[in-house]
């Protein structure tokens, strides 16, 4: 392979040859910074998706290793995610392994294989922007439904019981009559508050500091030196050390059309949020990045984790910030972050055994309550009502059928919202209003003047099945509210930018209906790959060359032509300016 193929495909090895030395302290920094982050963010994780804490750190080194090497970013780190995890747990419910702790960490490991997959078939066929189909008001929803699904299954843990219910409504149920029956463990509960406070207080008064570490350190040296697993206080015990060598999940053929289904939407939500990240970085340190060639980057990580007792994996929005904010420029960051880590796993795994369940709980209720944003609910509700009540159908549907369903939810959402508004298009009867250019909508404009005989049409959207009847009955309607008999109609079809059949079938009944009443149909401004389906439909031989126009003055002025019908523009009173044909709003 050749040095440029090698370049392309592995892009981490020329980010390395142009590492500069001076940019190798600020970059080991950052990685030591991050670690603070990556132990307990890995561990919490882990547990969030019903795994062992310490599949959390293994897949926290395969991800940022092996997107250093293929990922096309220079800053994003990738790893755990509590967006993920709840989708990682489900999907373990779905297969009945969650009662097993080995074929749970199978099962996540071929999620993340298959998550890989999709990722790098993705970028391959070139579908970097396939995330685009969940529109703002969807994504916040799932988000926030999300938010809510993870507080209510930690919020057991934070008070120091468990809940075995499969759903967040028999959470949310097992929660408060745990609370009524008196199974709240106080000292757990202390400790796990003591922890959120310690985060959000930190991260507010001094934002550099290693809030999560010292919350999680704090906690483990409490429990260790008061001997608090005496009195209840769950704690994470001994976990493996040393790295796990390569191997190939197993798990039953008959749960991988399940598994595909879900790793399917896992790859859809990473994909979205990798994206947007990767975006945002690239353009504040002004720069570019493939989306097609961050997916295969993705991807790459996926595959790794799978095959080291991980799980899926996406960028993180808190560690690459902190990376980021501490001198961070290039991979070398997570590399540093990873190496840290594995030397955790091979001679101090020791020093995490103390750690208790609540301060995971309460590390993972911080981090979903940054998911929430209530603030763009609030500018939703206040600018379109319709895009706020979607956002809440989608939490709600999150919430009540399950995440992984939700994702289904949200992207048929998203597609039903985009279905009526081009389903019930803004449409506009067009005139001329005095001293102003081009043509403009006559409800908008009272004062708009329409030419005698003359019906200018303007429908805002593709022609197609959902909308086609809808456009020939709002033309009927203008013909019959027209102010004199209509002898031309003109639609303005710049926004006509497709003519499905069920279209090209409406219009040619349009078609003979108007010309059995002596009315003839006319088209400006229509763009010549939309005039070429008409060709295909043997709709355009029809309409006749003659009465395509490439703009709305041009189609006025032949219609004024062949009909001899007296009228006196504003224009032709004074010198008409640039742009006259132009149609308004």
């Amino acid at each position: 392979m050749s040095h440029s193929a090698w370049q392309r495909w592995v892009p981490g090895i020329a980010a390395a040859r142009e590492l500069r030395r001076s940019q190798l302290r600020g970059d080991i920094v950052a990685g030591v910074a991050v670690t603070a982050l990556l132990i307990p963010h890995g561990m919490a994780y882990a547990e969030l998706a019903g795994l062992p804490p310490v599949t959390g750190l293994y897949t926290t080194v395969l991800a940022l290793v092996a997107y250093a090497a293929f990922g096309p970013s220079r800053v994003l780190l990738l790893g755990p995610d509590s967006s993920l995890a709840p989708l990682i747990a489900a999907a373990i419910v779905l297969v009945g392994a969650d009662g097993d702790p080995g074929r749970a960490v199978a099962t996540a490991g071929i999620l993340a294989l298959l998550t890989g997959l999709v990722c790098v078939i993705a970028g391959l066929i070139g579908l970097g922007t396939l995330a685009e189909l969940l529109s703002k008001p969807v994504r916040i929803g799932y988000l926030n439904g999300l938010a809510v699904v993870i507080v209510v299954s930690q919020l057991p843990k934070l008070f120091g019981f468990s809940s075995d219910a499969d759903t967040t409504v028999g959470e949310a149920r097992d929660f408060v009559q745990g609370l009524g029956d008196g199974l709240t463990n106080g000292t757990a509960l202390v400790v796990g508050t003591a922890c959120v406070a310690v985060i959000v207080g930190v991260e507010r008064l001094w934002p550099r500091a290693p809030a999560v570490l010292l919350a999680v350190a704090g906690a483990t040296v409490t429990v260790a030196v008061f001997e608090l697993a005496d009195r209840g206080v769950e704690v994470v015990g001994s976990i493996p050390s040393g790295v796990p060598a390569p191997s190939w999940p197993r798990i039953d053929a008959a749960d991988l059309p399940t598994l595909a289904a879900a790793a399917v939407g896992i790859a859809f939500l990473t994909l979205s949020d990798t994206s947007a990240l990767s975006r945002s970085f690239a353009a504040r340190a002004g720069q570019r990045v493939d989306p097609n060639r961050e997916i295969i980057g993705l991807g790459a990580a996926n595959l790794a984790t799978g095959l080291f007792q991980g799980f899926p994996v996406s960028a993180s929005t808190t560690r690459t910030t902190v990376a980021h904010v501490s001198g961070g420029r290039s991979q070398l960051v997570g590399v540093v972050g990873a190496a840290l880590v594995a030397a955790l796993l091979v001679a101090g795994t020791d020093i995490v055994q103390d750690l208790p369940s609540t301060a995971l709980a309460a590390l993972v209720l911080v981090a979903a309550g940054r998911l929430v944003d209530v603030a763009t609910l609030r500018w939703l509700l206040s600018v379109r009502r319709s895009e706020f009540l979607l956002s809440i159908s989608t939490t709600l549907g999150v919430v009540v059928a399950g995440v992984l369903e939700g994702i289904v939810i949200a992207v048929g959402l998203s597609l039903v919202n985009f279905l009526r508004r081009a389903w019930r298009p803004h449409d506009a009867i067009l005139g001329r209003v005095e001293q102003r250019k081009g043509y403009h909508d006559v409800l908008r404009n009272p004062a708009a003047r329409q030419i005698p005989g003359l019906l200018v049409y303007r429908f805002d959207a593709p022609l197609f099945f959902a909308n086609a009847d809808y456009f020939a009955r709002r033309l009927r309607l203008g013909m019959e509210m027209a102010p004199a008999g209509v002898q031309w109609i003109v639609v303005a079809a710049e926004p006509m930018t497709d003519i499905d059949t069920t279209g090209a079938e409406v219009l040619s009944e349009l078609i003979d209906e108007l010309s059995g009443s002596g009315v003839t149909l006319a088209f400006a401004e229509l763009k010549g790959p939309t005039r070429d389906r008409l060709r295909h439909y043997g709709l355009y031989d029809r309409i006749g060359d003659d009465r395509f126009f490439s703009t709305v003055g041009t189609s006025i002025s032949a219609y004024l032509e062949a009909t001899g019908v007296e009228w006196v523009d504003w224009t032709d009173r004074s010198p008409a300016g640039p742009g006259d044909d132009e149609s308004g709003e």
